[in-house]
């Protein structure tokens, strides 16, 4: 991983949510012994689902919320694996409500908002799945605003998205770090004209799309010396 560079000009901090704020796999996790052996491949492939419908229902023009989209994720991930248990299904499903903040995050934060960041999130997630999210993980005094793709009926990486932070922040693209663990969607953040951390938790691969991070870390609390 190279040595990150500083990043200047910030006035505001966006962060995606699902893999970057919070663990998309401590849902499956809290019910890892119901699952044995499938615990992973059925966290892998309903996370891979989700994101897949996000991508094909922009291009086909047929937008659902992200909490149906989750749902038939995990449904597609049952079947995969011939599972038929309605109330583990149901278990799994509300603790996507309840999930885990990576452990540097609430520092991360408050460091952050110590030096007089804004801070906010900019999510595929509904509005009920953010504040569920925010509230049950304790961020809810470190969160100002949460930025819901509901409010333009499209997924990451479209760029209307990224532009309800510049419109709800007051401030322009370029005084906007944004952060995710999503290698497409640190992508599309920075072809739209924010500046990026790419958040690389698990040491993975660039992506070959337009748009390029400004810094690489490995987790959050590498983010505050970097902003200058």
């Amino acid at each position: 991983m190279p040595q990150p560079t500083a990043i200047d000009g910030i006035r505001a901090c966006v962060f995606d949510a699902y893999g970057t704020l919070f663990d998309v796999h401590s849902a499956v996790g809290k019910y890892r012994q119901r699952l044995g052996d499938l615990a992973d491949p059925v966290s892998l492939l309903w996370r891979t689902k989700q994101l897949e419908y996000t991508w094909l229902r922009s291009l086909m023009g047929h937008h659902a919320d992200f909490w149906q989209v989750t749902r038939d994720a995990l449904d597609f991930a049952f079947d995969m694996h011939h599972l038929k248990d309605p109330e583990l299904r149901k278990d799994l499903i509300d603790a996507y409500l309840h999930l885990d903040c990576y452990p540097e995050v609430p520092e991360a934060l408050s460091t952050l908002k110590a030096r007089g960041f804004k801070i906010a999130i900019l999510s595929n997630g509904t509005p009920a799945m953010l504040e569920a999210a925010v509230t049950n993980s304790g961020l809810g005094g470190l969160i100002e605003q949460n930025f819901s793709v509901e409010e333009v009926g499209i997924f990451k990486p479209d760029p209307r998205v990224y532009q309800l932070a510049v419109d709800g922040l007051d401030v322009t693209s370029g005084e906007i770090v944004f952060q995710s663990s999503n290698a497409w969607d640190a992508s599309g953040a920075s072809a739209f004209g924010f500046k990026v951390a790419w958040i690389n938790r698990f040491d993975q691969s660039a992506e070959r799309l337009p748009g390029r991070p400004d810094a690489e870390i490995r987790n959050l609390m590498e983010l505050p010396p970097l902003l200058t």
